[in-house]
């Protein structure tokens, strides 16, 4: 028992590095970085349908710079100044494997950064937002065994019988059914 324990104690760094590398390769990948959405609000459009043909920099390229030498669409008319600016405010002016450790070292530290659309430390965010996730879990919970417990016993009780069928037919519909399907229209 105890070299089983030690080895899955063992693989819990390596599985949440690889999580946070997989993570950040995803990010890395979608279009629309920040640097893309300021320019974006500076110019009145919506930078979410554009698309990447570039990822090595970290923001949404394009293959061939502008006149003001930027690789970043929409950036006509934006001082290049500026966007240097904005990519080393968000880190993007180093290559992405010091950006992915930089990320590793601050997750370390419980430094999670500052919300880029609220503009307050993450861990406040998380903070204050806690005791309203932690209520609705022991709620969901506590309504969960509530639920499944009597209608275990009863089941058990009545094995082969309608209700078993009947109970055991709702229950696998209901965990293949998509969660929408259940959700009332006011959802």
């Amino acid at each position: 028992m105890g070299p089983y324990l030690l080895r899955r104690l063992l693989l819990i760094p390596p599985t949440l590095l690889g999580i946070l590398l997989l993570n950040f390769v995803i990010i890395q990948a979608a279009p629309g970085g920040p640097v893309e959405q300021i320019m974006a609000q500076m110019g009145g459009l919506d930078s979410m349908g554009s698309t990447r043909l570039d990822t090595s920099g970290g923001g949404e390229r394009v293959s061939g710079a502008d006149e003001g030498g930027s690789a970043y669409r929409g950036s006509r008319g934006v001082d290049a100044r500026f966007i240097a600016e904005l990519e080393q405010q968000f880190g993007f002016d180093k290559p992405a494997h010091e950006r992915f450790f930089l990320m590793v070292g601050n997750y370390l530290r419980f430094d999670l950064g500052e919300s880029f659309f609220r503009g307050r430390s993450v861990t406040e965010l998380i903070l204050e937002k806690m005791p309203v996730s932690i209520s609705l879990g022991l709620w969901s919970t506590l309504l969960i065994y509530l639920i499944s417990i009597p209608l275990g016993i009863h089941k058990a009780i009545r094995h082969g019988s309608r209700f078993d069928v009947w109970t055991s037919s709702v229950v696998i519909i209901g965990s293949v059914m998509p969660s929408p399907v259940f959700c009332l229209p006011s959802c």
